[in-house]
């Protein structure tokens, strides 16, 4: 079992405050993610967005939002058993949380090498599996962490502040 966490610079005080601080969310969205559904895949990222924008939140943060959750739908729904995904809406972020059905990554730091894919064939034959899911939503957020292992559940969280 892996575990990889990465903070954006100048953002460590805030994420440390979330972590230590509980607070219930303003709003929580949950989605099931399916196995290879790739026709419903990218709904969550859309209907979180249009949620933070009906808010008032930035557009460059409800790009930046949308691109990481879709990254996120599609690594579950293209590499995993399908899974789900939690949207906790915060006054000051949103923090995501996935957690697939297996089968894991073997290496985490492996993954996050652009251009490395473990995807199946068909999977790159629809025109995904370019392995740039983790590295997108790495570069998207200012907090990302994961918890996995070869033959285990994957467990995914994004953090992205409004300011």
């Amino acid at each position: 079992m892996g575990e990889y966490w990465y903070k954006r610079e100048n953002f460590e005080d805030q994420i440390d405050k979330f972590f230590n601080e509980s607070t219930d969310p303003a709003i929580v969205l949950d989605y099931t993610i399916g196995v290879r559904d790739f026709v419903t895949s990218g709904n969550a990222a859309a209907q979180i967005k249009l949620t933070l924008k009906k808010l008032g939140v930035d557009p460059a943060i409800l790009r930046r939002t949308a691109i990481a959750v879709y990254e996120a739908e599609i690594n579950m729904t293209a590499h995993a058993q399908g899974g789900e995904l939690k949207c906790n809406v915060f006054p000051d972020c949103v923090h995501i949380v996935c957690h697939d059905l297996g089968p894991g990554i073997k290496d985490i730091e492996q993954s996050m090498v652009p251009g490395y894919s473990t995807a199946e064939d068909l999977v790159r034959e629809m025109g995904f599996g370019a392995g740039l899911g983790l590295p997108n939503i790495k570069k998207n957020t200012d907090l990302l962490h994961i918890i996995s292992g070869e033959g285990e559940r994957t467990y995914l969280e994004i953090i992205i502040y409004f300011e």
